[in-house]
């Protein structure tokens, strides 16, 4: 039942064991011509190598997450590292944000402040939050995994035992992807804890979720060039899926690789960034900040945990309990909005809170902070 205070610190044999493999990377050839049709360019790979090894300061970005107050604490088993920064307010509503892949607790770092404290930041403090925001098991500090079994049922069910630990017996949850999975699962779990769940999307993962579910093609209603547009959105789709067939079916395998070449890491992690972001931006750190993507990247790679993220997308589609859903509202924001998700994942208009916009991509908390802080304080400002 104990927390213990945690602070992140790196032994610099570390560091310097990860400057001396990017000084020795071996590097492969590619074709000419074929841009980021077949993954991360050589190029650009090794000019954000370069940058990792001879700009990028480790130590830094380390303090300023240490800034924050962090702990550790053992649910069904597993030791659980989470942010808790709680707000000068004292009515302030606490919030619990999930991180999905391949982020982790670095995508929120510069929601924190806002959120936590609006007044210090020209918002009504009528809107602040506590933030907790925990790793999920088998990402950054929340490791190693020691058993089998992960999935998001039984994650959402840990967190709702550390809001319940940490005395919070009225709450709401946010997170995108994986992490809106696991925000959803608590609901049924904590039903008369949470009050409202808020997720965001971006117009691919949309149908990737509505083709888990059947054939989004075939949404009554749609118009034949609504439903062409979709048949073209589920290409791109299934073309972007390869990392999924690898991570949920064989995630050992390419652990080795992950855990061993930190160039590896970087490209399996870069390669989502620029797929997923603002279509707008050309290069991922053209839509994310560049040290915050290689303080994410930095976490993997300091806690050897690739391979624990890969193993956590195995648990999750192996998962034999999807849950019903709970009675807390959710709100939805998609950004990069396409008028069709819509359509797909909400064809009733059901969703009472849906916003859209029309910046930003599959992780708005480090694309469009600003956006997504707004969005967050409109949807639980009813729900206080």
């Amino acid at each position: 039942m104990s927390i213990t205070p945690f602070a992140i610190a790196i032994p610099q044999s570390d560091l310097d064991d990860l400057r001396d493999r990017l000084d020795r990377a071996r590097w492969p050839t590619d074709l000419p011509g074929v841009g980021w049709s077949r993954g991360v360019p050589l190029p650009y790979l090794k000019g954000l190598t370069a940058y990792w090894r001879e700009t990028y300061n480790w130590r830094a970005w380390e303090a300023r997450l240490n800034s924050f107050p962090q702990f550790t604490t053992e649910l069904d088993g597993q030791t659980i590292h989470f942010l808790h920064a709680r707000s000068p307010e004292p009515d302030a509503l606490p919030l619990i944000l999930v991180h999905s892949w391949p982020g982790s607790i670095v995508e929120f770092i510069r929601l924190v402040e806002p959120l936590r404290d609006p007044r210090a930041h020209g918002g009504d403090p009528a809107d602040a939050f506590h933030l907790i925001i925990p790793s999920i098991p088998g990402f950054g500090f929340s490791a190693p995994v020691r058993e089998t079994g992960w999935s998001s049922g039984r994650i959402a069910r840990a967190f709702a035992a550390l809001m319940d630990r940490l005395g919070y017996n009225r709450y709401g949850a946010h997170g995108g992807d994986i992490g809106a999975g696991i925000a959803g699962g608590l609901s049924p779990v904590a039903p008369e804890q949470v009050v409202g769940v808020h997720v965001t999307s971006d117009p691919p993962t949309a149908v990737t979720f509505a083709m888990f579910a059947g054939d989004p093609a075939t949404t009554p209603g749609l118009s034949d060039e609504e439903r062409a547009r979709v048949e073209q959105m589920k290409l791109a789709s299934a073309d972007g899926m390869g990392y999924l067939q690898i991570q949920t079916t064989r995630p050992q395998t390419l652990a080795y690789a992950l855990t061993d070449s930190p160039v590896g890491q970087l490209a399996w992690i870069a390669e989502k960034f620029q797929a997923w972001t603002d279509p707008a931006a050309e290069l991922p750190d053209q839509a994310v900040d560049r040290d915050q993507l290689l303080t994410n990247v930095c976490l993997y790679w300091f806690t050897r945990t690739g391979a624990s993220a890969a193993h956590a997308l195995y648990e999750s589609m192996h998962a034999q309990e999807w849950g019903e859903a709970g009675p807390a509202p959710t709100g939805w924001a998609v950004f990069g909005a396409d008028t069709i998700v819509r359509r797909l994942l909400d064809p009733e208009r059901a969703i009472a809170h849906w916003s859209e916009f029309d910046r930003g991509g599959h992780f708005p908390a480090m694309e469009t902070p600003e956006l997504l802080v707004g969005d967050l304080r409109a949807f639980f400002r009813g729900l206080r």
